[in-house]
C-alpha cells in the first residue's frame, strides 16, 4: 500500500518544477500538478512503482504537454512567430532574450504543435535531464527509437523557433 501523504510531501517539488517549467504560469501548473498525482494514483493501482521521481516527471510532462496542446487548440486568434525577437539590436544578449520570456513562450507553443511523443521525449531529455536510456524506459521505447524521436523533435523545434536563432539575430540577410 502506497503512503500517499509521504509520496506527495517528498516528490511534490519535482512535479511542480516540471509542470511550471513547461506551462509557465501558476494556475496551469497547479492543474497539471493535481492531474499528475491523480494519474499516479491510478497507475499505482495497476503496477508497482519503483522510481517515483522518474514516473512523476514523466506523468507531469505528459499532462503539461496535453494542457499546452489543449490551450493551443482553444486559442481563437493566431499570431505568427516574429521574424525577429522584439529586442534592440545593440542589446543582443542571449541570456537576456531567454530571461525575457519570449523564447520560453515560443518553445511552449512549438512543443504543443509537434508530435506528442516527440515532445515528451524532448522534454524528458532536454528539460528534465533524463539520460536517453532512462527516458526511453519511461516512454516504453527502445533507446534507438528515442534517438529518432529526439532528432525529429529537434528538427521540428528548430524550424518553429528559427526566428530566435543567434545567426539570424546577428545577420539581417536571413539564412546563411
Amino acid at each position: 500500500m502506497t503512503n500517499w501523504s509521504e509520496v506527495v510531501r517528498e516528490f511534490s517539488p519535482v512535479v511542480w518544477r516540471t509542470a511550471y517549467r513547461l506551462l509557465g504560469n501558476h494556475a496551469d501548473a497547479a492543474d497539471c500538478f493535481q492531474n499528475a498525482f491523480l494519474a499516479a494514483v491510478e497507475l499505482s493501482d495497476t503496477e508497482r512503482i519503483r522510481n517515483w521521481p522518474a514516473v512523476l516527471k514523466r506523468i507531469a510532462t505528459g499532462r503539461a504537454l496535453d494542457q499546452l496542446r489543449s490551450q493551443h487548440r482553444r486559442t481563437t486568434r493566431f499570431s505568427p512567430m516574429p521574424d525577429q525577437p522584439s529586442a534592440d539590436a545593440s542589446a543582443l544578449d542571449p541570456a537576456a532574450l531567454a530571461c525575457g520570456g519570449e523564447l520560453a513562450e515560443a518553445l511552449r507553443v512549438a512543443l504543443s504543435a509537434i508530435d506528442p511523443q516527440q515532445a515528451a521525449a524532448f522534454c524528458l531529455v532536454a528539460l528534465e535531464e533524463f539520460t536517453n536510456g532512462d527516458a526511453a524506459g519511461q516512454l516504453g521505447i527502445t533507446p534507438n527509437h528515442l534517438g529518432v524521436l529526439l532528432h525529429r523533435a529537434r528538427t521540428a523545434l528548430r524550424e518553429r523557433l528559427y526566428a530566435f536563432a543567434p545567426h539570424r539575430l546577428l545577420s539581417p540577410g536571413g539564412r546563411p
